[in-house]
């Protein structure tokens, strides 16, 4: 099972996250509201995988998956978006993350990407 860490600024979003994957076993070694945050406890933490949304406070979701990956250029990165943004998604995609998800969250397809990348 994999080690995450969660990056949300919805605290509901990180409660549905946190409750999904820790249900299918994996372990939360983390939990962030902002991407500047998230960075931070990425190098803290060195969890196997990132849940990270795009949109968010202080740094977001691009501008922090940049930062994860000059700290680690194989870091396992999930973007996190709301329907509708495709274009952040291509971005992101360009920038290294390794999948994305859209809100709302559907379970079985999050733990499918999850138990892909882990």
């Amino acid at each position: 099972m994999s080690k995450i860490l969660i990056v949300d600024d919805s605290r509901t979003s990180r409660k549905i996250l946190r409750e999904y994957l820790t249900e299918a076993g994996h372990e939360i070694v983390a939990e962030a509201e902002n991407g500047q945050d998230g960075v931070e406890k990425y190098s803290e933490f060195k969890p196997d995988i990132v849940t990270l949304d795009i949109t968010m406070p202080v740094l977001d979701g691009l501008a922090a998956l940049k930062e994860i990956k000059k700290i680690d250029p194989n870091a396992k990165v999930v973007m996190v978006t709301a329907v509708g943004k495709q274009n952040m998604v291509v971005e992101a995609i360009k920038s290294g993350a390794s999948e994305f998800v859209t809100k709302p969250f559907d379970k079985d397809n999050i733990l499918k990407i999850i138990s892909k990348l882990g």
